[in-house]
């Protein structure tokens, strides 16, 4: 764990949850495993605030907890989890693309609330839906519920562990922690639900259309009380699988660059039909034959069976080898290779830094170097075509910046420099890690610019949310032209522009973190990969 990685973590937990549950957080990431009295010991937090602290964590899975032979219950950071928070948006976009408002709103609110049971999603999202909504239109619990379901199958939203049922004949003691299962054919399992009714929308006044106060209205509904039908039965986005989908659009982009739509069409074909089949740290997908994927392709997209397999030929012929051939039954069996995909694409990362670091010969040698394995310094020299002097200070830089390294091969056992070949290498794994680290402090830095710029501006836009809130509840009301207009104006020109500048700066930064975290998703993809196949 890098202090990088600690500052990050600190961040995004200050961010979201506040000071208490970021100052927890982080001492557990610091120091590990720790029991509650210890915690609240060492932070010089009531142990009442830990607790809560612990649940909001836990309620998020950025902690968990374990019993020890002695009966004492340990908290663990996860700070891998911790760090998932900054791809929030990217999630709630992608389930937008495939899912339209409905799958958007739905893995929202859990990202939000950490897990949720499938009826109070529903109820939630459909009431959400109608807000948005024209007068007398609403959104029916069953069509949230639907997509709830494509969601599920697609395992984009999975089932929580839960507490297995206990037999009353002998409760005995209870355990100090419970003990979570969960069973793999369990896991997407929808519970069958009858939802019916449509989304509400929320009242600004105390009393309801049949003018019952607010108060005996909550009283009301306290009493009758009905039970929820899936109760203990919780859900949560599952990350893994979004990561999955990231993944596979990056390798269709990158077979889309380097060749052309109908190859990048066949690849996405190939990727959809294993998506759910094949495991997300899978090194290959599972094999299909060239007649299955034939069959697979979108309806609409005319190429004949000849004409795919020439391309599936041609892909397993490609000297990057993101689709290899597995056998020859069916029309010939095709994988991708998921771990050289994302090799390729971690490299050609590394190849993009390089150049816009160090310039366009500092590539060509990267390159160069990348290809041989291993040169000398005269052989990078006479192969790159640069002159000794230039080609000497730029892989001293790059030698420097860790994105190359150099290898000592002696001839003798005394190591003496004349009697020594000094061979320049790139390590991808270390280069990689080094340029993740650096991508970490990054972000960190993007974080804190915002809210700086945010926290300097803090007056001005206080000020213009008080007078939005005037003029929205004025137009509500039916106010005239020219009154709206004078509230207008409490906001002067410079402080228009001030908050215009503050609007573009913001939304800058915002983009900057989302172009980063998709460099951040590559490398940890490419060293999770590299790091499971050792």
């Amino acid at each position: 764990m890098t202090q990088a990685e600690i500052k990050l973590c600190s961040l995004l937990l200050q961010e979201h949850f506040g000071e208490i549950v970021e100052k927890i957080g982080v001492h557990l990431i610091r120091t590990g495993s720790q029991p509650l009295r210890v915690i609240a010991h060492d932070t010089g937090t009531s142990l009442d605030q830990v607790k809560k602290a612990l649940c909001v964590l836990i309620q998020h899975n950025l902690v968990i907890y374990q019993v020890h032979k002695r009966g004492v219950v340990e908290y663990e950071a996860q700070c891998s989890r911790v760090l998932r928070m900054l791809r929030y948006p990217r999630y709630i976009y992608t389930a937008k693309t495939l899912y339209s408002d409905t799958g958007e709103l739905i893995v929202e609110e859990l990202l939000l609330n950490g897990k949720m049971t499938m009826s109070a999603v529903v109820k939630k999202v459909a009431d959400r839906l109608t807000e948005t909504m024209e007068d007398g239109k609403t959104m029916d619990y069953a069509e949230v519920s639907n997509t709830f379901m494509r969601l599920a199958d697609t395992h984009f939203v999975q089932r929580c562990p839960w507490v297995p049922a206990t037999e009353n004949s002998d409760p005995g003691p209870l355990p100090p922690a419970p003990i979570l299962v969960i069973s793999e054919k369990d896991m997407y399992l929808v519970p069958k639900l009858s939802l019916i009714g449509k989304g509400k929308r929320r009242r600004s006044s105390d009393e309801d259309a049949t003018g019952e106060p607010k108060a005996k209205r909550t009283k009301h509904s306290t009493d009758n009380k009905e039970p929820i039908p899936d109760d203990g039965i919780y859900w949560q986005a599952n990350l893994d699988r979004f990561h999955q989908h990231f993944r596979d659009q990056a390798i269709v982009s990158a077979v889309a660059n380097r060749m052309d739509q109908t190859s990048s069409e066949i690849v996405r074909t190939m990727l959809r039909m294993s998506e759910i089949t094949t495991p997300s740290a899978a090194p290959f997908t599972q094999p299909l034959s060239s007649n299955e994927i034939f069959r697979s392709l979108p309806v609409g997209y005319n190429i004949s069976k000849q004409v795919l397999d020439q391309y599936l030929t041609l892909l397993a012929d490609d000297p990057l080898e993101f689709v290899g051939k597995s056998g020859d039954s069916g029309g010939g069996m095709y994988v991708i290779n998921l771990h050289k995909a994302l090799g390729s694409l971690a490299t050609a990362t590394l190849e993009s830094v390089v150049q816009e670091r160090f310039g366009s010969r500092c590539a060509r040698i990267f390159r160069l170097v990348l290809q041989k394995k291993h040169l000398e310094q005269k052989q990078v020299e006479d192969l790159a075509m640069i002159p000794a002097k230039e080609a000497k200070d730029m892989l001293y830089k790059m030698l420097s910046g860790n994105f190359i390294s150099l290898q000592e091969i002696p001839k003798t056992p005394d190591h003496a420099p004349s009697r020594t070949f000094y061979l320049y290498t790139v390590n991808i794994l270390s280069a990689a890690r080094m340029l993740l680290h650096r991508c970490y402090k990054s972000i960190a830095n993007l974080i804190e610019r915002r809210q700086f710029e945010t926290k300097e501006n803090k007056r001005l836009l206080e000020k213009s949310q008080r007078v939005e809130a005037i003029i929205a509840s004025m137009q509500a009301t039916g106010a005239e032209e020219a009154q709206l207009q004078e509230i207008e104006e409490m906001i002067t020109a410079p402080e228009r522009q001030q908050l215009e500048t503050l609007k573009r700066n913001v939304n800058k930064l915002d983009a900057s973190e989302i172009q980063v975290d998709e460099t951040i998703f590559l490398l940890e993809s490419y060293i999770e990969s590299t790091m499971k196949r050792q």
